[in-house]
């Protein structure tokens, strides 16, 4: 099986992505849903990062402004994600798969999950135009080019969009 990263930063239109390759049928793991997904599921996990973070567990979102934070966090929930996309793997027996997440790539941890690289890119305007979160986020997200095998630009209609994954898929 090949697993391939879907990643872009927040506005790229990643997400738009895999619910288009879910739609054709492809296995598709959405990094975002699991992890609150296991925030739910894992005994313990809200009180442990609670007491990690110093704040109660609905005040999460302040760890995009700090870095100290935000690395605890990591620290905590990463390995259980890394172990549920491995679970979830094991159940497939197709030979794509794709895994979505904006941070994936820049965490070292992820870098045995995942095969081959698929960036979603668009400019700056276009990607605040779709989520208005991307002023306060652009400057936690990089992405090494020279680690992408296939890059999709996003700056046309969703149609646009459409087509170019169909032709990333004829040549995968």
């Amino acid at each position: 099986m090949t697993a391939w990263l879907v990643t872009g930063a927040i506005g790229s239109g990643k997400s738009e992505v895999c619910r288009y390759l879910a739609s054709k049928g492809f296995p598709v793991y959405d990094c975002d849903s699991r992890t609150k997904m296991l925030y739910d599921i894992v005994p313990g996990l809200k009180c442990r990062i609670e007491e990690a973070l110093g704040v109660p567990f609905e005040e999460l979102p302040v760890i995009f402004g700090d870095a100290s934070k935000r690395e605890k966090l990591e620290s905590i929930v990463y390995p259980y994600v890394f172990e549920d996309i491995r679970a979830w793997m094991g159940q497939l027996d197709g030979k794509l798969a794709f895994i979505e997440s904006a941070i994936a790539m820049s965490k070292p941890l992820f870098d045995s999950i995942y095969d081959k690289v698929l960036l979603v890119r668009a400019d700056y305007g276009s990607r605040l135009a779709r989520n208005p979160k991307v002023k306060d986020r652009d400057a936690l997200q990089s992405f090494d080019e020279s680690r992408v095998d296939k890059i999709i630009d996003n700056n046309s209609s969703l149609e646009q969009l459409h087509r170019e994954v169909d032709n990333f898929l004829k040549t995968i």
